[in-house]
């Protein structure tokens, strides 16, 4: 089974947001710290933001946090929303299969099998077990300075309604 980098780069978002809670994360500083495009990452930022597991604030102070609690972001939930599908042979295809062996192979059901298996074991794990050791990384990922905004820095700018002045 392999994952796509689409799925793989969710996950790595997903962790360097993890061990900056008290912050907004710039895309950038994630793009730069796993060397991935940032235009790339950008549309990633927002499936997964659509999806509840970011926040993302728009603005020259914006940025991305977490849209719920480490613990309460399954990996196998994450997999199963980010992948395209799950079809690993042509007999997985319903309606376009044209394996002619299908009717008398067990391949299907023996990859079934093991992908009910793989999900069973991504589904134990969250978030929060992959940040275990958020300091060691924090620096493993070069947690410049700048790549971050502390959310209590961020000033929230008040309309000022005709009636209110």
């Amino acid at each position: 089974m392999r994952l796509t980098d689409h799925t793989d780069y969710s996950l790595r978002t997903l962790i360097y947001v993890a061990v900056h809670p008290d912050e907004l994360v710039h895309v950038q500083a994630v793009a730069d710290a796993f060397d991935i495009p940032k235009n790339h990452l950008v549309k990633i930022v927002q499936k997964l933001g659509q999806l509840g597991y970011l926040h993302t604030v728009r603005g020259r102070s914006g940025g991305i946090r977490l849209g719920r609690a480490p613990e309460r972001i399954g990996l196998g939930e994450v997999v199963r929303a980010m992948e395209p599908d799950f079809a690993m042979v042509e007999c997985f295809h319903q309606g376009d299969n044209a394996c002619v062996i299908t009717s008398a192979c067990n391949l299907r059901g023996v990859l079934g099998e093991a992908l009910r298996t793989y999900f069973a074991v991504l589904d134990r794990y969250t978030l929060a077990d992959l940040v275990g050791q958020p300091a060691e990384l924090r620096r493993l990922l070069g947690d410049a300075v700048a790549a971050v905004i502390p959310v209590s820095d961020i000033k929230v700018k008040r309309r000022v309604t005709e009636s209110s002045s």
